[in-house]
């Protein structure tokens, strides 16, 4: 185990964080708020940590693919924990574990909230938040990778790591070109919806922090009612936008060189616009008589759109919608996004190429010597592929019901809890009953918030990272190392 590379890659993202704090220190400048010296400070208290852990370079930067899940998976921890400190040493958030329940959220863009009301947050705290998700989004060990060169495979190692979806791929043949591409991308699509949201009416602040809060598939709001007070047009603009952005980011570099065929040819793309789109028309169905033609088409696409997107914006009280809408935005939230997006959930490639899985083993009853492989985007799926997937899903469902068992013992419904962990292992934010869209997580006990901190950022990291620090085998390591 290479731990001073280790240290070396947890220290780099320190000391990136403690850049991105400047942000809001900027913005209560700009809005003579006194909380921008907390900021500051943390911002100071990230360098010198991070300068510490980067001080003495490692001779041999090449590291595997358990190296990067540790440092990625501590990575996350520490963003969360020093993303926390400034909302707690403020006063904005009163109790720490809020704090850094608030900061996962961010990070891990679940946009699940423990403040009851975001607008008597400072302005540098609400684009804090925002920030989070933004950085969350696209993933701070790829920011890394687009401007720290490392050696060998390594590169490939954090990537895998850190990136949703059952594999990663490179777009180009080296690694930090590929991160560059995907924030360049990224950037272009951020930007783009800030000049829309604009152009509608909204406000610079406010356009700025939905757009990353969108970028991300977050979710945090800069109004108590999230985006229920904004025109119809601003509604429809973020709609299209949360759906962008939970589509797979080789769908757009494949558009901006040109390769329509390709792109156009990709079965997951495909399957999740068809997946929204019947999602949108049953959903409407359902609540066309309460809301009328116009407003239900509105009202659900927003939904279906934040939801699988794993957003979590809201537009209405879809708690209050008829069962057969609400258990529709239920399963999606397990379905999710695209691999390769910014989106959570378990995502529409592991559910396609399982769905092909089961049809393939029905046939090989009616058909014992038939021979006959899963194919997907045009291509034959590995036995390993399939083997990964499942052990996933195994692995997610155990987490899952573990997480349900230990949220239980808050004593709420079976309701609160199910969807208390579906939103936020899936990164989605919003749930039913008492974690709806107009309640929050506040609620909890620490121990409950825990355990939802916990997934969160197992959610976001595809479970194994942080898995990883469980492990027996690393702690023996560990030990080794000492004596």
């Amino acid at each position: 185990m290479n731990y001073a590379m280790i240290a070396y890659i947890v220290g780099a993202v320190l000391r990136i964080e403690g850049v991105l704090l400047l942000g809001p220190c900027a913005a209560a400048l700009y809005f003579s708020e006194n909380v921008g010296w907390y900021y500051l400070c943390v911002a100071a208290f990230c360098e010198l940590c991070g300068w510490l852990l980067v001080m003495l370079r490692p001779k041999d930067q090449v590291f595997y693919l358990k190296e990067g899940c540790v440092a990625t998976a501590l990575s996350w921890l520490a963003l969360s924990f020093f993303g926390g400190l400034p909302m707690y040493i403020s006063g904005q958030i009163p109790h720490f574990i809020d704090a850094m329940f608030e900061s996962a959220s961010g990070f891990t863009t679940t946009g699940a909230t423990v403040c009851q009301s975001v607008e008597a947050l400072a302005k540098a705290t609400l684009l804090w938040r925002s920030m989070t998700h933004w950085i969350g989004g696209m993933g701070i060990l790829v920011f890394l990778l687009a401007i720290v060169p490392l050696s060998g495979g390594s590169n490939m190692n954090i990537m895998r790591a850190e990136s949703p979806g059952p594999s990663v791929g490179k777009l180009v043949p080296k690694v930090r070109h590929t991160a560059r591409i995907l924030y360049v991308i990224y950037i272009g699509l951020t930007l783009l919806e800030i000049i829309l949201l604009i152009a509608g009416g909204m406000s610079l602040f406010d356009s700025v922090n939905h757009s990353m809060a969108t970028a991300g598939t977050g979710g945090f709001g800069v109004r108590n009612d999230s985006i229920a007070s904004y025109t119809p047009y601003l509604q429809w603009v973020i709609t299209v936008f949360m759906i962008v952005f939970g589509v797979n980011f080789n769908f757009y570099y494949l558009i901006l060189f040109r390769q329509f065929r390709k792109a156009l040819g990709m079965e997951e793309v495909r399957n999740f616009i068809l997946i929204i789109l019947a999602s949108i028309f049953f959903v409407f169905l359902s609540i066309r008589s309460i809301y009328g033609v116009s407003d239900g088409l509105r009202h659900a696409a927003f939904q279906v759109g934040s939801i699988i997107s794993t957003t979590g914006f809201t537009t209405a009280d879809f708690d209050a919608w008829p069962q057969v809408a609400r258990t529709i935005l239920v399963l999606l939230m397990f379905i999710g996004s695209c691999a390769g997006s910014t989106g959570g959930g378990l995502k529409v490639s592991r559910v396609t190429i399982a769905a092909k899985t089961v049809k393939k083993e029905l046939t090989a009853y009616l058909h014992p010597k038939s021979i006959k492989k899963i194919r997907f985007e045009g291509k034959p799926v590995e036995h390993e592929v399939v083997r990964s997937i499942n052990v996933y899903f195994i692995t997610f469902l155990l987490l899952f019901t573990g997480s349900v068992l230990l949220v239980s013992i808050n004593g709420y419904d079976l309701e609160t809890n199910l969807t208390a962990v579906a939103a936020t292992i899936n990164n989605v934010g919003p749930g039913l009953a008492k974690v709806g869209p107009t309640v929050n997580f506040g609620h909890f006990s620490i121990f409950t918030k825990c355990v939802l901190i916990f997934d969160m950022i197992a959610g976001r990291l595809e479970l194994f990272p942080l898995l990883m620090l469980f492990h027996p085998g690393i702690w023996k390591e560990v030990c080794r190392r000492r004596k």
